[in-house]
């Protein structure tokens, strides 16, 4: 398709540029509009291939696109975070666009409004003057204009919060100091010789504290106010924790110097409490192509992967889904399989996001600083590659599985939470050494396949 699509893009050319300084006449005519959906998390009914995401259309860049297989009916939606008022959405085509569709609007992402529908679009760029309010905004495409699918350069929604957050305190915590004037790297490392296949490095721990319904990330001093969680890592986490308190902890991870606190919500096999065995496999990477733009996460840095609220098609869609649940030749399932062979084990990979807005620590969802990287490059409004983490565990059940729940819920409810406290100089030695370096790393940052590169950390997973 897109062979196709490039050449269909040809007589189109006039019209993307036409459309855009449309678009900009447009917004200066709506001065008092704010886009709100730039960056903001988004989900679609399908997918063309790995190179259209829906993140695609809301990441501010003019050469990324979502695509959606060749069917009717398909959508993409966005969360603007909060209820808003609709003012107008900004529509810009690729050559396969929407002769019939709508614009919906709903509180929840389930019961849709519609506050536009056409059977005549032409593609190109729309700028639709709608009147609306909710926090998801969806289109709804019925009709295709061509015979490939639905493509999207941009879903723009512009309009008013209907609340706004404080921009000190409420939850924000700052960077001290922030990190400003970084560009996201478009730059594509070049060849080398033996290749570059991996950039990453292991941190290696087990469960430190079990069954604690602490979370203090969301319920920062308040013991006992979240579901159940496993704990990784710093072995002193609790509803108190604070950047001092984890620096002075201890840590089951086997690097000294990772007193990062590590949690996810307790896996239960009716009511019995079912925790990894031995150290599970938290990895650091590159999420964006350039790896060499990759720098530590700063100290204190925290967030939240994946929601205990998502739906089945959230979870399955999310930029940080990677298989799903496994178990023997039981694979990519969405949520828990009905059964595992006996002896296996249950597994989970999930991916976080990789781009900091590189002035907070944290804010108010735990989430909204931080931004997955679109097609391998991080957002303008999310600048600064820091590691992506991608926890990767296994729980010993098998069998039926018809009891088997997280604290959280189903298994589309898998999250987990990230405190960062490395001691800064070993985790800056990791990350130049193996994520930088284009190497596979071990937790000594020892890449076995490039054995004349070295290790970063001693015999005893310290600098040296």
């Amino acid at each position: 398709m897109r062979t196709k699509l490039r050449r269909l893009l040809a007589p189109l050319g006039a019209t993307v540029v036409a459309g855009s300084l449309l678009a900009v006449g447009v917004q200066q005519a709506h001065a008092a509009d704010t886009l709100l959906s730039q960056g903001r998390p988004a989900l679609a009914s399908s997918l063309e291939n790995g190179e259209s995401p829906a993140a695609a259309a809301v990441d501010g860049r003019a050469e990324t696109r979502w695509g959606s297989q060749w069917a009717d009916p398909q959508w993409l939606r966005v969360d603007l975070g909060g209820t808003a008022t609709v003012s107008r959405v900004v529509l810009q085509w690729e050559a396969a666009y929407a002769k019939a569709f709508q614009i919906q609007t709903s509180p929840d992402g389930t019961t849709w409004t519609s506050i536009y529908s056409t059977t005549n679009g032409t593609g190109g760029t729309q700028s639709l003057t709608v009147n609306g309010s909710g926090r998801y905004v969806r289109m709804y495409g019925t009709q295709r204009g061509t015979g490939y699918g639905y493509s999207l350069y941009e879903f723009q929604v512009y309009g008013t919060a209907s609340t706004t957050t404080p921009p000190n305190g409420g939850g924000y915590v700052y960077a001290n100091p922030p990190v400003t004037g970084v560009v996201p790297s478009t730059a594509v490392p070049p060849a080398t010789n033996p290749p570059t296949t991996h950039h990453e490095f292991q941190a290696n721990c087990s469960v430190s504290r079990s069954n604690l319904p602490d979370d203090p990330i969301v319920f920062p001093n308040m013991p006992g106010a979240s579901h159940s969680h496993t704990f990784m890592g710093n072995s002193t986490t609790n509803a108190a924790t604070t950047l001092a308190g984890l620096q002075a902890g201890q840590t089951s991870c086997i690097t000294p110097g990772d007193k990062t606190g590590y949690w996810m919500p307790t896996l239960l096999n009716g009511d019995t409490a079912v925790q990894p065995v031995g150290r599970q496999v938290i990895y650091y990477k590159s999420g964006v192509i350039d790896y060499r733009s990759v720098r530590p996460s700063p100290p204190g840095l925290r967030y939240v992967v994946g929601s205990p609220s998502a739906s089945l098609d959230e979870f399955k869609n999310a930029p940080g889904a990677v298989e799903g649940w496994e178990c023997g030749d039981s694979v990519r399932n969405w949520d828990f399989p009905a059964n595992c062979v006996a002896g296996s084990q249950l597994n989970i990979r999930y991916q976080a996001p990789s781009c900091w807005d590189g002035i907070h620590l944290d804010t108010p969802d735990h989430k909204s600083h931080m931004a997955y990287p679109v097609v391998g490059v991080c957002p303008a409004s999310h600048p600064v590659a820091v590691p992506m983490i991608e926890f990767k565990m296994a729980f010993p059940v098998s069998g039926n599985m018809a009891n088997v729940r997280l604290a959280s819920g189903r298994g589309y409810s898998f999250h987990y939470d990230f405190y960062n406290a490395w001691d800064a100089p070993t985790l800056n030695a990791l990350v130049t050494h193996c994520i930088n370096g284009g190497l596979q790393c071990d937790p000594r940052g020892f890449d076995q396949y490039k054995p004349d590169r070295g290790a970063a950390l001693n015999e005893n997973y310290e600098l040296p």
